[in-house]
């Protein structure tokens, strides 16, 4: 992504909001309601997907999970046990007398990622509190059809709700999290109902995401207190979007805008969430009501889409990603609420055809190594859309009925999250979309019960958008220990579609060197990739210094038409090859139908203790290399290889390619570049922070150069009246080299805090199909 002022323009004070003058979270003077200041455009690469819509959720309160608290801390030995990430019985039993001593425990988060900051201490671990009572709710024949008698029944039915106030008072997690969303629904109760506004791309989704978004806080805040002002405001937000408030919201035959079925499909997850929630509250006619708009704007548009009006319907069939997810999940939740007041049978319908269509689909777009098939950020809303479901389905009929089981590799999806989380930002390749103002990553906290991976439930617990109510029910209370005790530093991802590595030093130190690569193919990411295959970044001191330019527009022209080598998508300079952090040849984009790399790779396996303070052995290696060479034309042979050296204190970046075409070496940066007089070497500068650059042993001729993140004078045209975003801020640092054989190294050398010169090494060259854990020693 390019600078945050930049792309993310809206979230910054001064500059208008995007919604019009009604915007509820848009301040001439502060900007959009943040957890933290926003960094300085040039200072940091930032994320800008996941965090500024939890900044929203967050809302200026306490923070989340995080918070200006600090805890003390405790020695003691953790849970979680290698990469299978199975808690620990006895790690659990030490963990008895210092739950209360440790608290939450991050003491606060990075100001400019929203990272959890660790205390430094010898060990990490927490006792085991109260567990959930045991449903009583278990039909021997579920049938999504046979709702339980009692209401709730949507993810938390009474008896959760009946012992949370317990469970809080004993778990500093739910404690937390519980002050938030109360926090949370005081600000947004202090607002005017949600403004509708249709932005073209991505149509009224925002207004659903935040819809849905305050009717889960003024619902749970309601459960929780029995103030019955808490379900008034609720009612407020429901009339609003059936065009029942002060203002209007959208069109008579189409509020919740079908053309856009994702809109569809939150608003009927929005009602359907309140109806239940609200269900001991709502008079008669108030229920009367919502059924009718949830029926008229949402299910039975919904049968429509499934009896073969694919203009609104096309995402049956996507097995992806996101769409399907969110789509089916809505109806579903939607559908559950109104079960047995419903006298239409358009409940049972919706779900004679989700539940079969979601089994297809949905649940396919988890790859078999864990992978999400479109792109790191789009994993939050498929898999928020896809836990809700199967969580309601469960709790509302006693049956998932196959959404958490048929994909036998679902449950890894959790690791794919974590890996993909570096020491800054996500590992954010392809499109990252617009604000997901109704998603988190506590999809995992839902996978780790079910799947019996605590480690999932560990990690998310400590990140800054934990605290929704989601979490009160999908968290088990007794989980132990620390996520990154025993879990490796590295993973690979072998799945063809994606081909990815995660390499890094350390789990918890917001410092530590991060480096991710990837291969894949280019298609089957419903839209949402780049060209990008040997893409990667790189963390070191705290901030990325090889990042990704994220989304282009998406009302640009063309924009989600990717499927040919000519398609228009492959026009824009953010998803065209020479956007991305790459080798070029001809200055021409990747073989959009042709990519399909191989890959190797190593490691020597090395996991962080229970102890947030952790340094490598100056023997640990992690390496990735990738067989390109079916990703370009006219190239004979193509291998790149990526490593850390010296004990992760540096990285090496290799090209072994023989090409017939002129090459360009390629990598985006926030850094200022300084290139040295011999043109081999240069300084990335951000701040005080500096790291090196080197072209070890330069073919003849190599010279580094910089210039800007835009398409060059000689790319094809864009479509008439279309044209780039400015990436203000970034550079590109270039190294150019006629058509041959080579054998291109680039060391990486941040200058970390307390290493002198002399501590850096220069390794030998070795030929990337020779690179071994020991092949640089």
């Amino acid at each position: 992504m390019a600078s945050y002022n930049s792309i993310n323009n809206q979230n910054q004070p001064g500059n208008a909001s995007p919604y019009g003058s009604g915007d509820p979270y848009y301040n001439a003077s502060s900007g959009y309601i943040t957890p933290q200041n926003p960094p300085k455009s040039s200072k940091r690469w930032i994320w800008i997907g996941i965090p500024v819509a939890i900044a929203v959720i967050v809302a200026a309160v306490v923070g989340g999970v995080v918070g200006s608290r600090h805890h003390s801390s405790s020695s003691s030995s953790a849970s979680s046990s290698g990469g299978s990430a199975k808690g620990s019985e006895a790690s659990a039993s030490a963990a008895a007398s210092v739950k209360n001593a440790i608290g939450v425990f991050p003491t606060s988060t990075n100001s400019d990622y929203l990272m959890p900051i660790y205390p430094s201490t010898a060990s990490f671990t927490r006792s085991t509190s109260l567990a959930w009572p045991k449903d009583s709710f278990q039909p021997k024949n579920p049938s999504p059809t046979t709702p339980r008698p009692d209401r709730p029944r949507l993810i938390a039915p009474a008896y959760m709700w009946q012992a949370l106030p317990q469970l809080i008072s004993q778990d500093p997690y739910l404690k937390s999290w519980n002050t938030s969303i109360f926090n949370n629904a005081t600000a947004y109760s202090s607002l005017p109902p949600v403004v509708y506004h249709m932005d073209g791309a991505s149509g009224i989704l925002d207004n659903a995401r935040e819809i849905k978004m305050r009717l889960k806080a003024f619902s749970y805040v309601y459960r929780m207190t029995n103030d019955t002002k808490w379900a008034d405001r609720a009612w407020q937000e429901i009339q609003n979007a059936a065009g029942n408030g002060t203002s209007p919201f959208g069109p008579d035959d189409d509020k919740w805008n079908s053309m856009h079925f994702l809109d569809t499909g939150e608003f009927t997850a929005a009602y359907g969430i309140a109806y239940d929630w609200l269900h001991d509250v709502l008079t008669d006619d108030q229920k009367s009501q919502m059924r009718t708009t949830m029926i008229k704007y949402g299910l039975s548009l919904g049968m429509n889409a499934y009896n073969g009006n694919m203009s609104i319907g096309w995402w049956q069939t996507a097995t992806e990603g996101n769409w399907n997810c969110v789509c089916n999940g809505g109806l579903t939740l939607g559908a559950l609420a109104i079960l047995g007041d419903d006298n239409t049978g358009i409940a049972e319908q919706i779900l004679s055809h989700s539940i079969p269509d979601t089994l297809e689909n949905c649940v396919q777009a988890v790859s078999d190594d864990g992978s999400w098939a479109e792109t790191a950020n789009y994993w939050y809303f498929g898999t928020t859309g896809h836990a809700e479901m199967a969580a309601s389905l469960i709790t509302a009929t006693g049956s998932d009925y196959g959404l958490l089981t048929n994909n036998t590799n679902f449950y890894k999806t959790g690791l794919f999250h974590m890996y993909i989380q570096g020491a800054t930002s996500l590992f954010n390749y392809g499109d990252h979309g617009p604000n997901k103002y109704s998603t988190t990553a506590n999809s995992i906290t839902y996978y780790a019960n079910y799947y019996d991976q605590p480690v999932y439930a560990l990690f998310q617990r400590d990140q800054h958008d934990a605290a929704e109510p989601w979490s009160m029910f999908y968290y088990n209370p007794t989980v132990a220990g620390a996520f990154w005790d025993g879990l490796p530093l590295d993973h690979f991802f072998d799945n063809s579609l994606d081909q990815w590595a995660s390499m890094r030093s350390s789990w918890t130190d917001t410092n530590a060197l991060y480096v991710a690569m990837k291969a894949g193919q280019l298609l089957g990411h419903q839209n949402h990739n780049d060209l990008d295959s040997g893409d990667w970044v790189f963390d070191a001191m705290g901030t990325r210094w090889a990042g990704e330019l994220g989304s282009g527009d998406y009302l640009s022209e063309g924009y989600f038409d990717g499927a040919e080598q000519d398609s228009p998508r492959w026009l824009y300079y953010r998803k065209r090859s020479e956007g991305q952090n790459l080798i070029l040849v001809n200055q021409q984009n990747q073989n959009v139908a042709g990519a399909k790399p191989t890959i190797s790779h190593g490691t020597t396996g090395e996991a962080q203790g229970s102890s947030t303070v952790y340094t490598v052995p100056d023997s640990s290696v992690a390496y990735f290399v990738a067989d390109l060479t079916s990703a370009y034309f006219n190239v004979t042979s193509y291998k790149r290889g990526i490593r850390t050296i010296n004990g992760r204190k540096q990285v090496l970046i290799q090209d072994d390619i023989n090409a017939q075409g002129t090459i360009m070496w390629r990598m985006h940066t926030n850094a200022t570049v300084t290139v040295d007089s011999s043109g081999t070497s240069a300084t990335l500068q951000i701040g005080d922070l500096k790291t090196t650059l080197q072209i070890l042993t330069p073919p003849n001729g190599a010279q580094i150069s910089t210039g800007p993140a835009q398409r060059f004078p000689n790319d094809p045209a864009l479509p008439a009246g279309q044209s780039d975003q400015a990436n203000p801020g970034v550079t590109v640092v270039m190294i150019n080299l006629p058509a041959g054989t080579y054998n291109l190294q680039v060391l990486f050398n941040p200058q970390w805090s307390g290493m002198a010169a002399g501590d850096f090494k220069t390794p030998a060259f070795v030929a990337l199909d020779d690179w071994s854990t020991t092949s640089h020693q």
